[in-house]
């Protein structure tokens, strides 16, 4: 018995051993989630998305191939069939309209021999609508969206004997019809990673080593900007992290590099510049653009050859605009390698995807999430105008450090297409921020975005609001009166200001209230004493039929009002110099608890 308790007190002690090692990298994982983030299993999907976007309802749209697209609504983890276009899909160059529609352009016969395809899909009717077919087939061509909301549409393969199709051609959005840019025709690389420049032009970035601007104006014309300092980055990836700052990683084959570089459109003479390396060489990687600024790379193969899944790397990183350094992030569990997807969802988390056929998911929780406490956005339009201001709801205005826009991703092979991120200037005000849309089209071209507010770094869970171009919002500049005293009674409120409307209305702390409209610039507004109830502030808005908001003005509710004293009669009226202290007796009215009695303007005991 003695040896038998032996054994079991040895054997229960290695089990407490085995488990308390199994158990350390959970709980290291867990203290170090504010450091390296920190992987999920995702939903397991019923086809690979080699095609994905986020549709302005929050929903994600993929297809793989000729199969129904499918829609996946995060929210409720719900798979819903969409109708299907009526052409192969696959292989096509995709991005969303300024109204919110999404544009798809090219299309598969087999490897290599694209369709001359387009079409424009409705996510609010599920409807396709068929456009007029381009000069040629495209297979893995790029879309970029112009500020005007025309579609230029670049390379793809015709198919095995001509190649890469030379012709850029614009979508005219007024038309319906396309635009041959004949004089700039020039045979890219397939899936070029393609973004609007400060100059209204089109950047060409990748993945061969010389860049170029491409003016779609007229006819068209190319214009060398100059040579990468890497040669070809094939599979490598691209993202323009702030307007006009181009980064671009990876990519290669023989073998992969871990090289990055960046340029700044702004500059005078924009060039090329070598950033630190990334920890890890990578092909068929992702970039994705995060709310905070940084950008987060993943997946991909270090392995030489096109997709060598021996050599898959599982870590993430991430790259620090500011002091373009690089941090190494957790691992993932999946391999995501040829036709993988990664793109931001308005969780803020990254949504990993494909890669190799496999229909397993994984989502990623960046570092900013165990930071602290997530603000929160009580309201915000659906809709708001080009460089005007207009009210955002939120309890957190004080500590807000930082508001931006990511445009919905729509992105396939390593490319996510016609991206954007922009951040905006904004002020605090009662109850929230009033806050500046972004006044450049090519910073934030017209379109849906997640907006975020980042309190310390740590961003909210976004909304999504359309930038439109060619509208005013109301807009207030004063209030009369601006003020009231608690507990007084009903009155009206007059709000000027530009861009009124009849069907205007005006709210009280976001709460409707009966508006008669005076003019363009002038509502009035009836507010009842149980609004001034309190001291306080109220937050006035203006919102039109259409559901634009305007800038916020504060409202001062003071505490109540009393009329000012009056003094009447004293007692006594005299005294003999050098008498003793006495006391003095003052009558009057509005006298109330805290008055004071001065003598000369000396305060007295009262």
């Amino acid at each position: 018995m003695k040896n038998s308790s032996i054994v079991c007190r040895r054997i229960k002690a290695a089990l407490w051993t085995f488990l308390g090692l199994s158990l350390m990298p959970a709980i290291a994982m867990a203290q170090q989630a504010s450091a390296v983030g920190q992987w999920q299993d995702g939903p397991t999907l019923p086809n690979v998305p080699i095609h994905t976007h986020l549709l302005p309802e929050g929903k994600l749209m993929m297809w793989q191939s000729a199969e129904e697209p499918l829609v996946w609504d995060p929210a409720t983890n719900v798979f819903t069939s969409r109708s299907m276009s009526g052409f192969n899909v696959f292989c096509t160059g995709h991005s969303f309209l300024p109204d919110g529609r999404l544009f798809v352009a090219g299309g598969h016969i087999q490897n290599n021999v694209g369709l001359p395809e387009a079409s424009i899909y409705d996510s609010t009717d599920n409807t396709w609508s068929r456009q007029p077919q381009m000069n040629a087939g495209r297979w893995y061509p790029t879309n970029t969206v112009m500020p005007n909301g025309d579609v230029l549409v670049v390379s793809g393969s015709i198919d095995n004997t001509q190649g890469s199709n030379p012709l850029p051609q614009v979508w005219e959005a007024v038309t319906g019809s396309w635009r041959d840019l004949t004089s700039a025709q020039l045979s890219l690389p397939l899936y070029p990673y393609m973004f609007l420049a400060p100059n209204g032009k089109v950047f060409l970035a990748g993945p061969s080593q010389m860049t170029r601007y491409l003016d779609t104006s007229g006819t068209g014309s190319w214009s060398n900007v100059g040579n990468r300092t890497t040669a070809s980055r094939d599979y490598g990836s691209s993202i323009m992290y702030e307007p006009g700052k181009v980064f671009i990683a990876g990519g290669g084959s023989q073998p992969p590099t871990n090289t990055a570089e960046v340029i700044d459109l702004n500059a005078s003479q924009p060039a090329w510049r070598a950033v630190a390396p990334m920890a890890n060489a990578r092909r068929q990687m992702y970039a994705t653009m995060l709310p905070d600024g940084k950008v987060l790379v993943t997946g991909g193969t270090s392995g030489r050859g096109f997709n060598n899944p021996d050599g898959a790397v599982f870590a993430a990183e991430m790259w620090d605009p500011e002091t373009e350094a690089w941090t190494t992030l957790a691992s993932a569990r999946v391999k995501r390698l040829y036709h993988a997807v990664a793109i931001l969802l308005p969780d803020a988390r990254v949504l990993t995807t494909g890669g190799d056929n496999t229909l397993e998911t994984e989502l990623f929780s960046p570092p900013y999430l165990f930071a602290g406490a997530r603000p929160v956005i009580s309201s915000a339009p659906t809709t708001v105008a080009r460089d005007q201001a207009f009210f955002l709801g939120t309890a957190d205005a004080a500590d807000i450090t930082q508001v931006s826009w990511v445009r919905l991703g729509s992105t396939t092979h390593t490319v996510t297409m016609s991206q954007a991120f922009a951040r905006s200037k904004f002020t605090r005000v009662a109850g929230g921020l009033n806050v500046t849309v972004p006044s450049s089209e090519t910073a934030a071209p017209g379109g849906h975005y997640m907006l975020f507010i980042l309190k310390n770094g740590v961003p909210s869970v976004a909304r999504i609001i359309r930038i439109a171009d060619g509208i005013n919002a109301p807009a207030i500049s004063s209030l009369s009166p601006s003020s009231a005293a608690a507990g007084g009674g009903q009155f009206t409120l007059t709000v000027n200001g530009s861009n009124f409307a009849s069907g205007a209305t005006v709210r009280w702390n976001g709460s409707n209230r009966t508006t008669a409209f005076v003019s363009p610039t002038q509502l009035r507004a009836t507010i009842a004493a149980a609004d001034i109830a309190a001291a306080g502030m109220a937050s006035i808005t203006v919102t039109t039929s259409d559901g634009l908001v305007s800038n916020a003005i504060a409202f001062t509710i003071g505490g109540a009002s009393n009329p000012a004293p009056t003094l009447n009669t004293i007692n006594p009226t005299a005294a003999s110099a050098g008498g003793p202290a006495f006391t003095l007796t003052v009558n009057g009215t509005s006298f109330v608890s805290s008055s004071l009695i001065r003598w000369n303007g000396a305060v007295r005991t009262t």
